[in-house]
């Protein structure tokens, strides 16, 4: 089948190399695709960059503010509750109010993971920000000792509709970003800090001063609604859904057969079981060993304003030590914090344990997404999987706070939950690290394999320059992926670093073997 490439080309299919003009000294490889064609030959391009792209990025931020940011206030609602609204609830009750609202905005990422990959992103921003907005004004209308309305509004409602939000919302980065996706995610994911910082504030304040309960839930309400408008006036999606959908059932088996990915949820289950106690807890825990109620209020400003510094940077350490070492890092320092709540007695005590492990859970939040999205081998399914991690991390929190809450007792005793919740948080530690190990062993075998059919693409190129020329940069490292995606009759033309000096010769009157019209040239005059 005849070659077709466009035509600026500067070299004819099976024409010798000729002197490399204008250029600087570097490896310069072009070769055309036809339909037949097995290798790549195109990288999908990303603008990195744009109105567009900064546009949906702001909009996913507001979206995470308005969802997860309010969610990560429920030790507002804890305390107000335990001390004032629900006073005849047991403590594992209001906890289960918190946790089953945290459980149903990981497990409906499952569904709305599966929605985002189908092309309904617009249907679940829309749905799930009007959701968010009535489920907190009817917890506005919830009646003292009305258990059962604080339930359906804040657990149920608010948690279907955060749940709706958090995917897309992250996912939708990928449309507009790669080189820049994992920074970009972080910038996003701080949203969520922010409003962790902001709701607490409004919500004490007005709770126990002359607003109270009701009004200041409105007033909540109503802050809500109108950022979520202006985040789903923000956001656009770029690339169209798969042709083919994709299938779920074969995605869900492919997840479960994925080594790395099934150490990871077992991970985010065994870690979040015990990752939201202090978060949780902290200010109920400050007033009851006596640290004032004024300053108490602000204990969980501490900790989330430290957890924004942590997500911030989570993207600039992530660029030095890897996104699965970061992970471990950031979860073996979480439940390492976690043993230290039990000498927790006084001011200074809160200070420090806020800032300590609200820093080191904003840097496990912020890499959440890019954890996925590395551990994921096909982005077109990248919300499912982000569904199902999610999905078991929703499940941990599920049985945590509630455990925690049957282990404190209304007597207060307050060694036994945080013992619990650290052995379990550095259960799931050890669980990444062997994620982290069972990856980069498949990366290893990987490299090996793809170095061998690089000889074959390159035919007649020894191996040792095979390895040159991939270590140089010359062959996208996702060379597998973009393979088995790449139709039509397209280009790639990549250029190694000029400080590159290969022993790779012109191919002169040679016939490059299994790859039609692929031509290797120097930056060198012959």
């Amino acid at each position: 089948m005849a070659v077709e490439t466009e035509p600026h080309t500067p070299f004819p299919v099976h024409q010798p190399a000729q002197e490399h003009k204008g250029g600087s000294n570097g490896l310069q490889i072009e070769y055309p695709v036809s339909e037949d064609t097995d290798f790549p030959l195109i990288l999908q391009e990303f603008p990195e960059g744009g109105l567009a792209a900064w546009s949906t990025a702001f909009g996913s931020f507001l979206m995470l503010f308005c969802g997860l940011g309010y969610t990560s206030t429920f030790g507002v609602y804890r305390d107000f509750y335990t001390r004032h609204y629900l006073i005849h609830e047991a403590p594992f009750a209001i906890s289960f109010i918190g946790s089953f609202n945290g459980f149903l905005g990981n497990a409906v990422s499952l569904i709305s993971g599966t929605l985002y990959d189908r092309g309904y992103f617009y249907h679940l921003i829309i749905i799930g920000s009007f959701l968010q907005s009535f489920s907190l004004f009817m917890l506005s209308l919830a009646k003292p000792d009305q258990y059962y309305q604080i339930f359906l509004a804040q657990s149920l409602g608010s948690g279907i509709a955060v749940g709706m939000l958090h995917v897309p919302s992250l996912a939708v980065i990928s449309h507009h970003f790669k080189r820049k996706r994992t920074l970009v995610m972080t910038f996003v994911t701080l949203g969520s800090s922010l409003g962790a910082i902001i709701y607490p504030i409004m919500l004490n304040n007005l709770f126990n001063g002359r607003i109270g309960f009701a009004n200041g839930v409105r007033a909540s309400a109503g802050l809500t609604s109108v950022l979520l408008l202006v985040a789903c006036l923000c956001m656009r999606t770029r690339l169209d859904p798969p042709t083919t959908p994709v299938s779920y059932i074969a995605a869900a088996r492919k997840c479960f057969r994925d080594v790395p990915f099934i150490f990871a949820i077992v991970g985010v289950f065994l870690f979040e079981t015990g990752l939201f106690y202090p978060t949780s807890y902290l200010q109920l825990d400050s007033i009851k060993h006596g640290v004032s109620t004024d300053f108490s209020f602000y204990s969980l400003v501490i900790l989330n304003a430290s957890n924004s510094v942590g997500r911030v940077t989570a993207g600039y350490i992530a660029a030095y030590t890897g996104v699965l070492n970061l992970t471990v890092i950031a979860a073996i320092s979480c439940g390492s914090l976690i043993f230290g709540l039990i000498g927790l007695k006084s001011l200074t005590s809160v200070v420090i344990l806020g800032v300590l492990y609200g820093y080191f859970v904003g840097l496990y939040n912020a890499i959440i997404g890019p954890l996925v999205a590395t551990l994921a081998p096909d982005h077109s399914e990248l919300g499912g999987w982000m569904g199902v991690y999610l999905f078991i991390g929703g499940c941990g929190d599920l049985i945590g706070n509630p455990i925690s809450g049957a282990l404190l007792t209304s007597n207060y005793i307050w060694w036994k939950p945080a013992l619990f919740c650290g052995i379990m948080s550095l259960a799931g530690t050890a669980m990444y690290f062997v994620m982290r190990f069972t990856y980069l062993q498949r990366q290893k075998k990987n490299e090996s394999d793809n170095i061998e059919e690089l000889g074959e693409v390159f035919g007649g190129v020894p191996k040792r320059t095979v390895r040159d020329i991939r270590e140089a940069g010359l062959v996208d490292e996702r060379y597998n992926e973009v393979r088995e995606k790449s139709r039509g009759n397209r280009r790639l033309m990549t250029r190694a670093p000029s400080w590159y000096s290969g022993d790779i010769q012109p191919m002169e009157n040679q016939k490059p073997a299994q790859s039609p019209g692929l031509i290797i040239t120097s930056g060198h005059e012959y």
